[in-house]
């Protein structure tokens, strides 16, 4: 893959509304060497996750190994090399899919080895060969599981740990046709444009590389969306795919004919005096990275940054902030801990002790490390117990949010973001472009103690646009007929903005959101109101009860009390919390357990969910301003924007709050 298609790729990670498609992977060894990882960044926000192409591909998956059923709604078609390391890692994601949507989805397997991974083949012949024996995913399961042990003797192995007729087996490997869907498999990848691995592609559509579960996530329940509706319309679930795929693309477009990405996002970055740090505050480039002590991505990125501190003591000053992600339950704790250990002076010998141990940070174990890098450990505990970082790392967090942050590794190079554990060649050509403009400053009578808002001030200035970018493209979506219908209102009925809010209580990022709703509130009095609509993400197990419970508080008047609620308790939604809260606002119990017991709202919410997907609201928060879509946690000069043009269009005039 060429350099600057993988940045264009990962900086698609935090532009919400221009899409973009990479139809190639790296096919060449060395184009893997230069290439970042596959995935490069974990676990955006909904709103903020990479675009995926609305391009339907056809796929065909016959003769294919197939897991799951021929009804499911969702058809995920991998291509894929048993020796490369991001499949293995991919397979994990996948797995775990698997388990979450159950009948609704199956997966479909293409063999792709590169020709770089000498044991890639012969392993796709031996689970071809096992598969002739009804044990293809199992032993599919065996060759991730070693990938380091792909020797013929190994693959004897597995089929005897399977209980393969071993005979059998083995005459099989000499088959033919196992070549010949090989073959056919790699020339399929080609035409399509997922020559590298791996690739999928989700009722027809591309996703490239071991992404984040979300990106998956948020992909295929818009699929899901469009296939129930077929269902609905009369299609059997047996001929969905089909149905999807029919006028499908047979071939990726020429390059030339590609869509132009997006460019590469600026942003105005502040460096917080109490963040970790190393290299000097008069450096000529400041690297600003948000990162997850759990990230296996953000762990890979430390040798590079190592290159960096060696190569450019002077020259390059690094600041660590935080941006725990939500579905790695001991980041938070880890990010607390390691500003224990920097107020003790160990910030970055900590930092490596945790990147070192990614899968031991449980309390004990990071006690452990503070004892074995000679901290007070009394000190240590007492600054874990009593939530004394906590406030920094929400701080940060909500920081990298408003930036656009929302995966890891993400980082901001005198303001210029970089996604992705992306190798030390990609940094350096950027670091020396920044010194360059430093020098020219500092030759021009700039002060070295105000380089770093100088060139991040001149970045900002002269970034190009998104429409720069793609010429001819929107600035954003098309304005959207919103309707609010019967959802909850908060401000005056006659006001000049509205804004409805598709959210989901177990959201993150819907809570991050809520206190720049109240300061839009409080800032616009009678000019505003928001509208609440649910849309309660299928992997969020309590998001749908939450809502119901919500519109249960509604009916007896006190949704917003009840929102507030939810939102300052996300971890804790079960029905005996709900009902909780219900309590603590004076409800009437035995009407709002009813409420709940009868499903009373589902068929709201369900409406909400329909409505959500009919005008393009997949992730959570997506929000309608008079119609303009705004997507994510964004920060409230963001939103302030729309408004005040919103305003201008009507003269402004203030709205009885009454």
């Amino acid at each position: 893959m060429k350099p600057n298609v993988i940045v264009a790729l990962l900086v698609g990670l935090v532009l919400g509304f221009v899409g973009g498609r990479v139809t190639t992977g790296p096919s060449t060894k060395s184009e893997v060497a230069k290439a970042a990882p596959n995935s490069p960044a974990a676990a955006p926000a909904p709103g903020g996750r990479r675009p995926v192409d609305p391009t339907v591909f056809k796929v065909p998956i016959e003769n294919s190994p197939t897991h799951g059923s021929a009804d499911a709604l969702i058809t995920v078609v991998e291509f894929s090399d048993y020796e490369c390391p991001f499949c293995s890692r991919a397979n994990v994601t996948i797995e775990k899919i698997q388990e979450q949507y159950g009948k609704k989805l199956r997966v479909v397997m293409k063999q792709n080895p590169l020709s770089f991974h000498p044991r890639a083949k012969p392993a796709a012949i031996a689970a071809m060969a096992a598969g002739e024996q009804g044990k293809y995913w199992e032993y599919h399961a065996k060759l991730f599981a070693n990938q380091k042990k792909l020797d013929d003797a190994s693959l004897e192995q597995y089929a005897k740990e399977l209980g393969l007729n071993l005979d059998k087996w083995k005459a099989e490997l000499g088959n033919p046709k196992f070549q010949d869907i090989i073959t056919r498999d790699q020339a399929l990848a080609t035409q399509l444009g997922a020559s590298g691995t791996p690739a999928f592609f989700i009722n027809g559509r591309f996703l490239s590389g071991a992404q984040p579960i979300a990106n998956f996530q948020a992909l295929i329940d818009e699929e899901l969306v469009k296939a129930e509706n077929l269902v609905k319309g009369g299609v059997p679930a047996s001929q969905v795919y089909a149905k999807i795929i029919e006028k499908g693309s047979e071939r990726a477009a020429p390059k030339a004919q590609q869509q132009q990405q997006p460019a590469a996002t600026v942003r105005k970055v502040e460096v917080p005096s109490d963040s970790p740090s190393f290299g000097p505050a008069t450096a000529k480039v400041t690297i600003v990275e948000w990162s997850d002590f759990e990230c296996p991505f953000c762990s890979r990125v430390g040798p590079t940054l190592s290159k960096i501190k060696d190569g450019y003591a002077k020259d390059v000053r690094v600041v660590f902030r935080h941006q725990p992600l939500p579905f790695h339950p001991n980041a938070k704790v880890a990010a607390e801990a390691s500003h224990a250990a920097h107020e003790q002076g160990k910030f970055w010998e900590y930092h490596d002790k945790l990147f070192a141990n990614q899968k031991a940070l449980d309390r004990a174990s990071l006690e452990k490390y503070a004892q074995e890098l000679g901290l007070n450990v009394a000190k240590f505990k007492a600054a874990l117990d009593s939530g004394k970082f906590k406030a920094k790392v929400e701080a940060d967090m909500a920081a990298g949010s408003a930036l656009g942050a929302n995966g890891t590794p993400t980082f901001f190079i005198n303001g210029r973001e970089f996604v992705g554990a992306q190798p030390f060649e990609a940094f350096k050509r950027v670091i020396d472009e920044e010194i360059g403009k430093a020098d020219k400053l500092l030759a021009a009578g700039t002060k070295p103690e105000e380089l770093y808002a100088k060139l991040n001030a001149e970045n900002v200035a002269n970034a190009p646009t998104a429409a720069a970018a793609a010429p001819g493209a929107p600035a954003e979506p098309p304005v959207q007929k919103v309707d609010v219908g019967n959802a909850p209102v908060k401000g005056a009925s006659n006001a000049p903005v509205t804004i409805v809010a598709f959210s989901d209580f177990e959201c993150p990022f819907c809570s991050r959101v809520v206190p720049t709703l109240k300061q839009l509130e409080d800032q616009y009095g009678g000019k505003i109101k928001v509208a609440f609509k649910n849309q309660p993400l299928p992997f969020h197990a309590n998001a749908k009860p939450a809502a119901a419970a919500a519109l249960a508080a509604h009916e007896q008047g006190k949704f917003w009390e009840y929102h507030d609620k939810l939102f300052a308790n996300q971890r804790a939604l079960d029905r005996a919390s709900l009902e909780k809260y219900a309590q603590e606002l004076g409800l009437n119990m035995d009407k709002f357990k009813a409420a709940l017991d009868q499903g009373k709202f589902n068929a709201q919410i369900e409406a909400d969910m329909a409505q959500a997907s009919s005008v393009g609201a997949n992730g959570t928060p997506t929000f309608f301003i008079n119609g303009r879509t705004l997507v994510g946690a964004q920060p409230v000069d963001a939103f302030k924007r729309v408004i005040d043009e919103e305003l201008k269009k009507t003269g402004g005039a203030v709205a009885d709050s009454k």
